[in-house]
């Protein structure tokens, strides 16, 4: 071993590092945390300064013993955890544990794995930074004190078994209100009026087709009607046109934040997918540290990063800049996520990495590029019979692509307008004054939206317009609220909805009936019916916890810590105060009901009440029982249905269950939901329905289907008359062959229907002289205690 030891978090990070290091550097990783707060009890130590007990994972001891007996043989120790608060924190545990004295221990940080930067680090060590450190802390036992005092609450007052945090009680809040948001909406109906025109020269020749808009909605089908006629008679001309130079500019290099939500946005990742990745491509050397509010490059980066675009696009392109943070209580001093080596514009390695990094390279280099220039066109077209509104016709023309030859910046689904025009689009060129053509122009009934649910990325934008988290908090964050089943992450399909259009063209007003689909969802976050109680009761007793500046108010105080402008333990003790006496004073308070039932109607088939409430194993909804002492008739709710949203005729359908579809063969197809989903229920046997079976639509001969399906899959593909015990079977991994209570995998190529008896039994021969490929056909548990062991062994007791 060499007399440095080296200690990183991460097996691949030590890897990684251990190419750079000569033969007196050994690089040990220590698994990220090897401690934290004791599991039994609360781990602070509230009478004394809030002080934390803290106690090694129990997977780590072994792990300690080695890295405590490499730390005593090396001349000096080198704590390189990541240079956030975590990684300040592992390093900081580390020497503790370790017991490390301060002359023999270095402190390292690097926000990428290059060669140059790790030599640096090794030039430039430091101590422990306390401050950082004792931020860490503060987060830890403030969430500690809360999660343990709000917990037991919540399991006598609401439901056992339940949990809350500080962040995540905030991030459902937020979701919650959302909900709430869309369920109050009430959608109306307005009318848009878009019109193709084209320009007519002074000979009457019709120039090119474009749109224009109407400069305001109209609100009914009556005004819309009567303006259609008033355009029957009407001519039209451009009454000013406005031209003007305008510039787009690239976005700043990624954030932690920024790349959750474009790469939910472009590549359909979670948050937490996406840091899992990025933390695999840091890990190798190829990006810059992932957790970060920095939207920073350094000399060195924008010196590469100009190399690259001079070399791909060629100098116009290159737009050297660098970008300043914004973001409320920005605490990362280091560099924005970049690639390592700017050269480098594809990797190798599995695909979701080669996609992430794609992206983080495209948004760094397109970052030092040159803005767009385009010209921008506004035309305004008017009537001349009177009619006071005016058409608006925008187009665009790009000059000069700059960074968008690389990359343009996605926007979230529903950001855009209901059916607008487009302003992207091409005009023709047009002068005041010059008469315009109207083929068609068309007023089409449209609909006022809800706001949309949160996606992933839209709520880590929320929470970091709001100031409440950090970077390392987000992807935790939100996993554990989905985990704890106050949220759900769900899709749905939509809905066709029918609208009007009314149109006039060629003097005359016709209407069109259409339809289309909306509604459509792609992995929204929606809460559930324990998280809306959950959050309804811990903003009945404890508003201050769940509002939104008080959140953002403790993370700048926890930024204070840092800086070394608090105390840890005081901002503790101001905290636990109130919060403490507002625990007690909600410890008196009466429990909240539940299990509180919402009328939703009378099933019109049996005149018996219909209703929705948690039961004991979750949402549910129940027709009340024909007699008394007779079980009421339940169901529980489908994922994304709602107690307090849930329609009768929804749940009248959830209740249609178990049903029957008639009879085959004689005997009742049954369709149930259970245990494990959807099933169809023949001659005592069960057979799943498929993923795109509706259990409340699918017919008899789907079902039938399913069942012959199933009885297909237990027949043996080939039996062989000469040796009726030797089978060849369809299993779930393919084909194989079944003999004397053994299973045998059959050779890759194989075909099945060419198989003889004699090669057969030749695969099953060698199988078992070589044990390779061979399996029991079924497990055979050992034998119970007790009565099950005397017949295991005959009746006698050994």
């Amino acid at each position: 071993m060499g007399r440095n030891l080296v200690i990183v978090e991460s097996p691949s990070k030590a890897k990684t590092i251990e190419k750079y290091l000569g033969a007196d550097y050994s690089v040990k990783s220590s698994m990220g945390h090897i401690r934290d707060l004791v599991k039994k009890g609360l781990g602070v130590d509230i009478q004394h300064g809030f002080a934390p007990n803290y106690e090694v994972d129990s997977d780590k001891v072994k792990l300690v013993k080695e890295l405590t007996a490499a730390a005593k043989k090396a001349d000096a120790v080198w704590l390189a955890s990541d240079e956030d608060r975590e990684g300040e924190a592992i390093a900081w545990h580390l020497a503790e544990v370790l017991d490390l004295p301060a002359d023999k221990t270095r402190r390292i940080v690097f926000h990428e794995i290059t060669k140059p930067a790790i030599l640096h680090a090794i030039d430039n060590p430091r101590s422990i930074d306390m401050n950082t450190v004792n931020a860490q802390q503060a987060r830890r036992i403030l969430d500690r004190l809360v999660g343990f005092e709000l917990s037991p609450l919540l399991w006598r007052k609401v439901r056992p078994s339940l949990s809350a945090g500080r962040v995540q009680s905030v991030t459902v809040r937020l979701i919650v209100e959302r909900e709430r948001e869309i369920m109050g909406f009430a959608s109306a109906d307005y009318w848009r009026v878009v019109a193709e025109m084209y320009p007519v020269s002074e000979a009457g020749k019709a120039g090119p087709m474009f749109k224009a808009e109407l400069s305001r909605r109209l609100d009914t089908r009556e005004e819309a009607q009567a303006f259609l006629i008033q355009c029957a008679g009407a001519s039209f001309a451009v009454t000013g046109v406005e031209e003007k130079p305008a510039m787009k500019y690239p976005a700043p290099p990624f954030t932690t934040s920024t790349l959750q939500q474009e790469a939910g946005r472009k590549l359909g990742m979670s948050v937490s997918q996406t840091m899992s990745v990025a933390q695999k491509l840091y890990e190798q050397g190829l990006i810059t540290y992932m957790r970060t509010d920095s939207v920073n490059l350094s000399g060195q980066a924008l010196a590469a990063a100009k190399q690259a675009v001079t070399g791909l696009f060629g100098a116009e392109y290159s737009g050297t800049r660098n970008y300043k943070t914004s973001a409320k209580g920005a605490q990362e001093a280091h560099e924005a996520i970049r690639p390592s080596y700017f050269e480098r514009q594809t990797i190798e390695g599995a695909a979701a990495e080669k996609r992430l990094y794609e992206l983080i390279w495209k948004r760094a280099v397109a970052s030092q590029m040159k803005p767009a220039e385009i010209d921008r066109t506004i035309v305004k077209i008017g009537a001349d019979n009177g009619i006071r509104e005016h058409f608006t016709a925008t187009g665009e023309v790009i000059r000069f692509d700059g960074f968008l030859r690389l990359y343009s910046e996605s926007v979230e689904d529903g950001d855009s307008a209901d059916g607008g025009v487009s302003s992207s689009a091409v005009l023709p060129k047009m002068a005041a004054g010059d008469r315009i053509g109207a083929w068609e122009i068309a007023a089409t009934q449209r609909f006022t939206q809800p706001p949309a649910r949160y996606s992933e990325a839209s709520l880590v934008k929320k929470l970091e317009e709001l100031g409440i988290g950090r970077p390392s908090t987000y992807a935790p964050t939100i996993s554990t609220v989905i985990t704890r089943g106050y949220v759900t992450k769900q899709s749905k399909e939509g809905t066709r909805r029918d609208y009007a259009q009314l149109f006039l063209k060629g003097g005359a007003i016709g209407e069109r009936a259409l339809s289309e689909k909306v509604g459509k969802e792609a992995s929204r976050l929606s809460p559930t019916d324990i998280g809306m109680l959950v959050n309804d009761y811990l903003e009945a007793q404890f508003p201050e916890i769940l509002d939104y500046n008080f959140t953002a108010r403790i993370e700048r105080e926890f930024d204070e810590i840092a800086e070394g402008n608090e105390r840890w333990d005081e901002m503790i003790a101001r905290f636990y105060a109130p919060f403490h006496v507002s625990i007690e004073g909600a410890m008196g308070t009466e429990r909240t009901d539940t299990h509180q039932t919402r009328v939703l109607g009378v099933d019109p088939a049996t005149g018996r009440e219909v209703s929705a409430r948690i039961g004991r194993y979750g949402p549910m909804v129940q027709i009340e029982a024909a007699a008394e002492g007779e079980k009421p008739r339940s169901a529980s709710l489908k994922k994304g249905q709602l107690v307090v949203s849930i329609t009768l005729e929804e749940a009248l359908e959830l209740l249609s269950l178990p049903r029957s579809l008639g009879e085959w063969e004689g005997k009742e197809v049954v369709i149930g939901v259970g245990r494990f989903g959807p099933y169809v229920r023949y001659d005592g046997k069960f057979s799943s329905l498929g993923r795109k079976d509706d259990p409340y639509t699918v017919s008899l001969e789907r079902a039938v289907e399913v069942i012959r399906e199933k009885a297909a899959a237990g027949e043996p593909l080939r039996v062989f008359a000469e040796e009726p015990d030797l089978l060849i079977k369809n299993g779930k991994w393919g084909p194989y062959i079944a003999f004397s209570g053994k299973n045998y995998k059959l050779p890759k190529g194989v075909d099945v229907a060419l198989l003889t008896m004699e090669e057969v039994r030749e695969i099953v021969a060698v199988a078992d002289s070589s044990g390779v490929g061979v399996s029991a056909s079924k497990k055979v548990s050992a034998p119970k205690k007790g009565v099950a062991a005397k017949k295991a062994s005959g009746g006698k007791k050994k």
